[in-house]
């Protein structure tokens, strides 16, 4: 199958929807399709060119029998929501002409958008329109949604206008999938079919990340305590993440030698996070580390934790929650009470119901002073991860999606794709 996929984000990002997507990329290239890949410069979650790349120009490139064709972008060095948009306006520009192009070159089966962004999409179904391909949308997160929750649409006139322009293109598109449940449910709300809305899973390599003994974890070469019980978080370090709350969590807890708070990351508030660790023993703030060491980190900790900015539950799904559970060890989670995030931490570690740094403290606090709890949690994480999220299984449900979208079989697939 010839496989054409738009997105802002692609390998050789560690974290987030990059992550996903070159992911997604290799492993249908290593079953034999024929992958192209349509993205930017890599540039998350610092917000600024990886060194060696450029943000000007288009340029190919070749990777894990995948090829990616790079598209010039802006990328401000302090994504404000006004800068945000010129950013995605950017891409979408940039990217019209080099989809387009490739899906006129290479007629592929099925055209896939990823969003973010949103704003580039319209060109993979102008791509997939023209070639004859499918049309496949797929949803990382619901920006649109999200941005109003976070207050970066202030007047009701942009509000509204933003709305009807998503409404329309999300019914444009063959098929559309987004990772969770609780957000199916909104697209099918805001006038999608039922039959062409389906479930997506992010997955973990279950082999790559996994529980390790003890003895094998080096927590000296992060910088980390070895006697202290360890809550840690990694991944971006962005304004949705709410991470602020981690700070307020290391403030309460100062007094506790027994209890260390670590951060490894990268994006917007990391400078926050790190005025903040000068000035408290028992904050240590790291790098983003690369992904031949992502496992060790993991099992540095005792506790992971998954803050959240408040309102947004149902609108993103943290893709770090995945392998936060594969590596055997209990979550503590920011999510309302009937949230899908909820749903999936339930019996893996402890719900809070607010970003509050005093739920955060105690709930370290419970999990370090019973250490049976916390291990049966652990496991409880890992047989999820195992059973739920593996990606060689979700990754299978995608292919055999694809091909259904191939050949029109739109409700078939919206079964078989459910997470």
């Amino acid at each position: 199958m010839k496989i054409l996929i738009l997105a802002l984000n692609s390998a050789p990002d560690l974290v987030g929807a990059g992550k996903a997507t070159g992911d997604m990329a290799a492993w249908l290239a290593a079953r034999g399709h024929r992958v192209e890949v349509v993205a930017a410069p890599p540039f998350y979650p610092g917000w600024r060119v990886a060194d060696g790349g450029r943000a000007r120009g288009y340029r190919r490139e070749t990777e894990a029998r995948v090829q990616t064709l790079r598209c010039p972008i802006y990328v401000p060095g302090r994504p404000t929501g006004t800068r945000r948009v010129l950013h995605h306006l950017s891409f979408a520009l940039s990217s019209l002409p080099a989809v387009v192009g490739r899906a006129l070159a290479g007629r592929p089966d099925v055209v896939v958008s990823v969003a973010p962004s949103i704003l580039s999409a319209p060109n993979a179904w102008l791509a997939a329109r023209l070639s004859g391909a499918k049309a496949w949308l797929h949803l990382q997160d619901l920006e649109l949604d999200a941005a109003v929750e976070l207050g970066l649409l202030r007047t009701r006139r942009r509000r509204g206008w933003a709305a009807g322009l998503e409404a329309w293109l999300l019914r444009r598109f063959d098929r559309v999938t987004t990772i969770g449940p609780a957000m199916a449910e909104r697209l099918a709300s805001k006038g999608v079919a039922p039959a062409r809305v389906g479930v997506l899973a992010n997955w973990v390599d279950c082999r790559a990340i996994r529980p390790l003994p003890a003895r094998e974890v080096s927590r000296a070469s992060f910088g980390l305590p070895a006697d202290a019980f360890v809550a840690l978080y990694s991944g971006s370090l962005g304004e949705k993440q709410g991470l602020d709350v981690l700070i307020e969590t290391a403030e309460r807890l100062v007094h506790r030698r027994d209890l260390h708070i670590a951060v490894f990351g990268d994006g917007p508030a990391r400078r926050r996070l790190l005025d903040a660790a000068a000035q408290l023993p028992n904050l240590t703030v790291g790098p983003l580390v690369p992904a031949d060491r992502l496992n060790d980190l993991l099992n540095c900790a005792d506790v992971h934790l998954l803050p959240q900015a408040a309102g947004i539950d149902a609108l993103v799904l943290p893709s770090k929650l995945t392998h936060m559970l594969a590596s055997g060890r209990p979550v503590i989670a920011a999510a309302p009470i009937d949230g899908q995030l909820a749903a999936l931490v339930a019996d893996c570690g402890l719900r809070l119901d607010a970003n509050d740094g005093g739920q955060f403290a105690r709930a370290i606090d419970r999990l370090a002073a019973d250490p049976v709890l916390c291990r049966s949690l652990g496991r409880s994480a890992r047989e999820r991860a195992v059973e739920r999220l593996d990606r060689d299984a979700v990754l299978a449900r995608l292919e055999r999606a694809l091909y259904d979208a191939r050949t029109e079989a739109l409700g078939v697939a919206a079964s078989r794709t459910g997470g």
